[in-house]
């Protein structure tokens, strides 16, 4: 198994202001490519978040990880993908200000959707 040094999360909290928007691009290029290899086994991921985003320093790459809720593809991913693009894009997640919760959940199905940050 392989040793990662550092989830997505954290490693925007520490480098955020550093990257170039190249770097961003190919961050959510290599996510979506992992993701689609995922999609190839006709699988969805149901738990994709920055926290589950992993970087391994020793070969300058990114893995997505904990695919214990994984199943059948019924859905696409599109939002969370969108999240995630967020999270990169900002350098912090959607609604940090808002307790992680069911009533968030309903409130995104909803229609809620995070400020735009400037």
């Amino acid at each position: 198994m392989k040793k990662l040094d550092v989830n997505l999360r954290e490693y925007l909290q520490q480098n955020h202001n550093q990257l170039t928007w190249k770097e961003r691009i190919r961050i959510t290029f290599e996510i979506v490519d992992a993701l689609d290899w995922i999609h190839k086994e006709n699988l969805i991921h149901r738990d994709l978040h920055s926290g589950n985003i992993l970087y391994s320093q020793s070969n300058d790459a990114w893995y997505i990880s904990d695919l214990g809720f994984c199943c059948p593809v019924d859905n696409n991913q599109q939002y969370s993908i969108a999240m995630l693009m967020w999270e990169i894009s900002f350098g912090q997640p959607p609604f940090m200000n808002y307790e992680h919760d069911s009533i968030l959940a309903i409130n995104i199905i909803d229609g809620i959707r995070p400020k735009i940050l400037s």
